[in-house]
């Protein structure tokens, strides 16, 4: 099995010897120091031609690093003008992410300011041959920090999540299993308890700290205790394993929410909690 890092030297082998391209760079997890990065990490690679339409309309260039097994094609029109990705996942299992840039347009978004947040979580310039990235600004590496949210910001992801806990509840008395896990998942899970727990976890490391996309890195910063608690949130197609994951969900959300609202100084919305708690045991029981 082709490793990363020779997966890697191939691109780079026949980027030197196209005389079409001008630079390549490599982006994202692999160069960013606060990404947690193994051996499934994708390799996210840009190159820069000097016209890119043919390699935006061609694909059998992508089997000089190996043969296909499944390929996403986006052309610039995805992008605002201003690239194209091909996504591809090879025989190998390694996956590579080609954006791909014509000279002026990447000109111009390295004379952009503030740094592209592409950019800005990190890259390193692998080949340059006349100059073209000399001028791009260095990645601060902060793009994915949690940043305080206000107090309305705050106050508005609580009232929202005890609202769409009622959304959950009716669909489980109908036994709307589907509805039940749209609602549940993703909207309460993904809007309101992802970010509340970043913020829970952010509040604890003085706002300096990210937890990388989508709570991966949430397991290394929860004390068990906690983590536990948001393993219960989760259930599968049982009826009443749902009634119990969106209580759990209910008394997390209620934890985190009033300690968090005593650091920030912020209002927790207490009597909302209670009436949304009495309609939910009350719809249960129907």
């Amino acid at each position: 099995m082709q490793t990363r890092a020779e997966k890697l030297q191939q691109i780079m082998d026949w980027a030197q010897n196209n005389t079409d391209i001008r630079a390549v760079l490599l982006t994202s997890s692999l160069v960013n120091p606060l990404a947690p990065v193994d051996e499934l990490s994708d390799l996210d690679i840009e190159l820069v031609f000097d016209d890119n339409t043919t390699y935006v309309a061609d694909k059998n260039w992508l089997n000089n690093f190996g043969s296909p097994i499944a390929m996403i094609e986006e052309d610039e029109s995805y992008f605002d003008s201003k690239h194209a990705m091909k996504m591809v996942l090879y025989t190998d299992h390694i996956k590579v992410d080609f954006k791909l840039y014509s000279k002026p347009n990447f000109l111009e978004e390295v004379r952009q300011s503030p740094l592209c947040e592409d950019w800005d979580i990190g890259y390193q310039v692998l080949l340059d041959k006349e100059g073209i990235t000399e001028a791009i600004q260095k990645p601060s590496y902060r793009v994915s920090i949690i940043k305080k949210p206000t107090e309305q910001k705050f106050r508005q992801l609580l009232n929202d999540f005890w609202w769409d806990c009622t959304y959950v509840a009716k669909c489980l008395v109908r036994k709307d299993i589907f509805y039940a896990k749209f609602m549940s998942e993703n909207n309460i899970r993904t809007d309101y308890l992802v970010p509340l727990i970043e913020w829970y976890i952010a509040s604890q490391h003085d706002w300096n700290i990210t937890t990388n996309k989508h709570g991966r890195l949430f397991k290394k910063y929860l004390t068990e205790q906690t983590w536990g608690k948001v393993m219960r949130t989760f259930s599968a197609g049982d009826i009443d394993e749902n009634w119990t994951a969106l209580f759990a969900m209910a008394d997390l959300v209620a934890e985190i929410g009033r300690e968090l609202a005593n650091k920030l100084g912020y209002t927790y919305p207490i009597k909302l909690e209670q009436d949304i708690r009495i309609y939910l045991n009350a719809i249960k029981t129907k």
